[in-house]
Order: C-alpha cells, then sequence, then structure tokens
C-alpha cells in the first residue's frame, strides 16, 4: 500500500524495553495501513517531526500508578507548543504498559488522555471488545481509553505476550485508518 502524505508520531519512555517494544508493535500497525511513522523515546525528543506529525501516540511504563518521570518531564517541556496551540486538532492517543494486570494503568492513561485534551488534541481509544482474558487474546484486560499491555518481570525478549502485542499492531492500524479519515 503506497504510503499517504499522513505521519503519525509515537512518543515513549521505556526505561528497560517492554514499553519500546509495544510502541514497535503499534508503529508496525501503522505501517502496515499505509501511514508513515516516527518513533521517539522521550531522550530523543525530535520537536519538529512532533509538530509536524498529524497524529502523536505517547506511552509510557505504569510506575506506582502513575506516567514516569521521565514523561511527566517530556510534558512539561511542551508547555511552548501548548501555549501556542501548536499540536491542536492532531489526533492523539495513549499507551501504557506494566508488570501487573492492572496496577492502576487506567491513571496513567487518564493523565496521558487530559495532557493531550490540555494541547487541544483529538482523543482516539482503543474501541475494542475483548476477546478473552488469556496472554494470547486481544484486549484481555479491556481497556476502551487507550493500550493496556502488561509484562511478567522477565527480559523484553519473552514479555508482553504475543496477544497484547497483536492488540498492539491493531492499534496501530486502527489509529492510521481512523487519521486516513480526516482531510
Amino acid at each position: 500500500m503506497p504510503l499517504s502524505a499522513k505521519s503519525i508520531a509515537i512518543v515513549y519512555h521505556s526505561p528497560y524495553g517492554h514499553t519500546a517494544k509495544v510502541a514497535s508493535c503499534i508503529a508496525q500497525g501503522a505501517e502496515q495501513a499505509g501511514i508513515a511513522v516516527h518513533s521517539m523515546n522521550i531522550e530523543q525528543i525530535d520537536w519538529e517531526v512532533l509538530d509536524q506529525a498529524d497524529a502523536i501516540v505517547f506511552g509510557c511504563p505504569t510506575y506506582m500508578g502513575s506516567i514516569t518521570s521521565g514523561l511527566k518531564q517530556f510534558m512539561e517541556q511542551s508547555s511552548k507548543r501548548w501555549l501556542a496551540r501548536t499540536w491542536q486538532g492532531k489526533l492523539a492517543a495513549g499507551f501504557t504498559n506494566g508488570g501487573g494486570l492492572s496496577g492502576d494503568k487506567l491513571a496513567v492513561l487518564q493523565q496521558i488522555n487530559l495532557f493531550a485534551m490540555q494541547h487541544g488534541m483529538l482523543w482516539s481509544g482503543l474501541p475494542m471488545m475483548p476477546t478473552g482474558r488469556s496472554a494470547q487474546d486481544l484486549n484481555r484486560m479491556s481497556s476502551f481509553l487507550g493500550l493496556m499491555t502488561q509484562s511478567d518481570n522477565a527480559p523484553v525478549e519473552v514479555t508482553p505476550p504475543t496477544g497484547d502485542l497483536n492488540t498492539a499492531i491493531w492499534f496501530g492500524e486502527y489509529l492510521a485508518l481512523t487519521l486516513n479519515k480526516f482531510k
């Protein structure tokens, strides 16, 4: 499928690699749907790419029921863009990964959502019905505000499980198809 002129930027914080793995799957889904993707860890932000992207997807691990300090710092650094309304009207979405099945991941998605709303962005959730609760099932945590994935206390090579990664691919494709509906 030919690439459209539209692009998605994925901004994430991933101290141990699990969240980066999820970001990569989101990117894979969006690219399969024909959208250009720019992924960046918060330690290497390209503000110009973010400003030019049609959509921005924000993600981080869930730490103690909250976003990471790294993502919070990125949010604070975006204040000039907030004041100038640079990202107003862009599509936004969020994702989080954590060790527990819950771990208060919803609180992280709510924090990311509020950040996007303050920027005047248009939020897209995860409109997928859960297919079950096993590690192979899609949206097994029944999340609708954004993507939730879970990693066992194990190396990034073996976790998150297949179902969570496939949900991330689906989410990326969904975001790309949603973006293509915009004129």
